[in-house]
């Protein structure tokens, strides 16, 4: 199979976003935004308590205060997160929503509550679910017999890591306007979803599918919390099918830390044997997830995929608390697991005396499953750590880790990541042509920020031979042609090989409208420089704006993504990030000055927008790594850090110069473009290259994120006592 990439004219350059100038001169519109004639504000009632039984609910004296429409119901019987909704009104305005919460009459009786995950453990903890422990098994793998890998090992290694709570914080928090036209439904929605969102509503509200529809222009930001259907845009469609009126719910920063989920923690115990040469013989792996009152994330997969190990076992357990339910955040699971796997590889590198890079190409695959299952479609992470390891200057890391000396010592660390982002079969684009060579591309996708108008603009542009400016895109909208959701890294692999199958198409009809003005056959003829031409006599020539005249109206070509052989190969990306930091071992304080982040996700689209994901994702693991963590109250069953001053996150004053590479490999075997996704990737590896970087400076390793001054300081306090 051929996996270089082609000479692409547009495909693989750097590209402007179409959409630029809109977005940051402030014409973007968003669903915040959105004013709509009449319109009126929504707020929701929000549980104080982490858990109790609604005894009654009195809308009563919201509804006589002047300047309110509506008030529903939207609790009975318990609640079992602090956060969760209660009641809704709307309202004038917002201040006037504001009063009518504080008059709504409440009375609860107060439940037993856990909170905290470990101590929900605790076989005498109060029950998050009804009859049900709070400790359930959810996954569990093995290959091959462990425990004769382990007598068959030189070097036994076992650890133990913590990833925390994560809050996803996007810009825009969440939000929805809903109306009623007659019958038919439209909301807008801030979501990464807006096919699902319509599906989901049609359901809840016993309405038809084709009487829904959803749209969303603009969005700032997800990172997975806004994938599917919010109780807040259900509440919103009641109030406004009862007031006749446009309603229009924004969550404030605080709703975004309770209600609409986090990544869940989680604590990994690794054990791991290897041979002297650094060959792995067995691995296992327990976990304890904790996600609230939702179950947390699988973090195993890159143990039980990314090195060559006959002998693998896994358990994993959730653990549920009263807190509201965990939500898939950028490259679920997967960025944990990366934290423990990658954590555990340098420490049995060290425990072997061996170079941590030598030690993952020793245990390289070429097939799933720990090299026991599917052959990978294409694997490019070889190059990735050629690439990475030359960027970031690996000869200059310790080669025994906390070998340095003084109060700032510098280190070097290395992880891997792997993902999926082989798109989903079935999505729909469709490309139009107009006699005046205007071009549409039209598909039911999102564009979350990460640029997704613009690369459909390129596909587009690269296959007809126009320019990106020449292609009016349209998507957000779920009346048009159906796509995935955005997220899991599915849209560019999805909606990408749509589109180029749509133009494929037109330009087919095309060469044959040119083959009529040539008088030559249709395989005949070629398409540059905005002309058609005879290839057998180049001079034959007819111009661009001649032959789209000859459509006579508009045509539609009808695109869509093909599947591919997932029963004979494993369709994977892959990567290798490099961290170079400054620790102080006085202040614990950790300084990030550098990070490479190599990555094999097939054909790139766009490299400028691929640029602006990987600084995204890189930002966002440092910013895990060092800073973010939501902390509960025991006292109240709360949050204590449910904003932006108090939860801390990275800003700009601490994002080192990142370095991206992409390795361009097409994979032909997936679809039309060879490209897979890159949303995830580069998120699952940072974290995990920057710890192993700590590590490699003060000769500690941390084990949990965030490493804040104080876990680095214990940890080398750990170092001096031996342990």
């Amino acid at each position: 199979m051929n996996t270089k990439a082609p000479d692409y004219r547009l495909i693989g350059k750097p590209t402007r976003r179409i959409d630029g100038r809109e977005v940051v001169t402030g014409r973007a519109t968003y669903t915040q935004d959105i004013k709509l004639k009449d319109m009126l504000i929504g707020k929701i009632l929000r549980s104080p308590h982490a858990a109790a039984e609604v005894v009654s609910i009195d809308l009563a004296p919201a509804l006589a205060l002047p300047g309110v429409f509506a008030a529903l119901k939207l609790a009975e019987g318990k609640v079992r997160y602090a956060g969760q909704q209660v009641a809704a009104v709307a309202a004038v305005d917002e201040r006037t929503a504001e009063k009518a919460l504080s008059r709504i009459k409440v009375e609860y009786k107060t439940l037993p509550y856990v909170v905290d995950w470990e101590k929900a453990r605790d076989a005498s903890a109060p029950q998050v679910r009804d009859g049900k422990g709070n400790v359930e098994k959810f996954n569990e793998y093995s290959r091959g017999d462990v425990e004769k890998g382990f007598a068959e090992a030189d070097v036994v290694v076992e650890r133990t890591y913590r990833t925390a709570f994560e809050i996803h914080n996007p810009a825009e928090t969440h939000g929805s306007v809903a109306y009623w036209e007659g019958d038919h439904l439209v909301v807008y929605d801030s979501t990464q979803n807006i096919h699902g969102v319509r599906d989901g509503l049609a359901r809840t509200l016993k309405v038809p599918a084709a009487n829904v529809t959803v749209i969303k222009k603009y969005m700032g930001g997800g990172f997975g919390s806004k994938l599917g259907l919010n109780e807040h845009t259900v509440a919103a469609a009641n109030l406004a099918r009862e007031t006749r009126r446009p309603v229009k719910i924004l969550l404030s920063r605080r709703d975004n830390a309770v209600c609409v989920g986090y990544r869940p923690s989680s604590l990994q115990t690794y054990k791991v044997g290897a041979k002297k040469d650094g060959s792995l013989t067995a691995f296992s792996l327990v976990n304890y997830a904790s996600g609230g009152v939702g179950a947390g994330d699988e973090v195993s997969e890159p143990v039980v995929d990314i090195y060559k190990c006959p002998n693998c076992k896994v358990e994993e357990f959730t653990v549920f608390t009263n807190t509201g339910a965990s939500r898939a955040t950028r490259a679920p699971g997967h960025t944990q697991g990366a934290l423990g796997l990658e954590g555990v590889m340098d420490e049995l590198a060290a425990a072997l005396e061996m170079d941590p890079l030598e030690l993952r190409k020793k245990n390289y695959s070429t097939r799933n499953l720990g090299d026991t299952g599917l052959p990978y479609s294409t694997k490019g992470l070889d190059m990735c750590y050629e690439l990475g390891a030359k960027a970031i200057g690996w000869e200059r890391r310790n080669r025994k880790p906390g070998e340095g000396s003084g109060p700032v010592r510098r280190g070097i660390g290395v992880a891997t990541s792997i993902w999926f982002g082989a798109g989903v079969p079935g999505t729909l684009a469709d490309i139009v042509l107009y006699p005046d060579m205007s071009v549409e591309v039209v598909c039911g996708t999102q564009d979350l920020g990460t640029g997704t108008r613009t690369h459909m603009a390129v596909v587009a542009a690269e296959t007809l031979g126009l320019e990106p400016k020449d292609i009016t895109v349209k998507l957000g909208n779920s009346d048009y042609p159906w796509a995935p959701l955005s997220g899991g890294s599915l849209t560019t692999p999805s909606v990408a090989p749509a589109v180029r199958d749509a133009a494929l198409k037109a330009v087919d009809r095309l060469k044959a409208v040119a083959a009529a003005r040539l008088k030559v056959a249709a395989d005949d003829v070629a398409m540059g420089d905005r002309k058609f031409f005879a290839k057998s006599a180049p001079e034959k020539t007819v111009v661009f704006a001649d032959v789209y005249r000859d459509l006579r109206r508009e045509t539609p070509f009808h695109g869509e993504r093909t599947g591919y052989p997932g029963d004979a190969y494993a369709f994977n990306t892959f990567g290798a990030h490099f961290a170079e930091v400054d620790v102080n071992v006085e202040t614990g304080r950790i300084r990030v000055l550098k990070h490479v982040a190599a990555h094999d996700s097939g054909q790139i689209i766009n490299k400028l927008t691929a640029e602006s994901q990987v600084v995204g994702a890189v930002t966002q693991g440092l910013s895990a790594g060092l800073f973010e963590e939501r902390v509960m109250d025991d006292t109240t069953g709360n949050p204590v850090n449910p904003n932006l001053c108090d939860y801390k996150i990275a800003t700009s004053l601490d994002i080192p110069e990142i370095t991206p590479i992409f390795v361009d490999i097409v994979d032909t075997r997936l679809n039309n473009l060879g490209t897979k996704g890159l949303g995830e990737p580069p998120r699952i590896p940072s974290s995990a290259a920057i710890a192993n970087a700590v590590y490699n400076a003060i000769g500690v390793h941390v084990r949990e994120i965030p490493m804040t001054p104080q876990r680095v300081l214990a940890a080398l306090k750990r170092k001096e006592a031996g342990s």
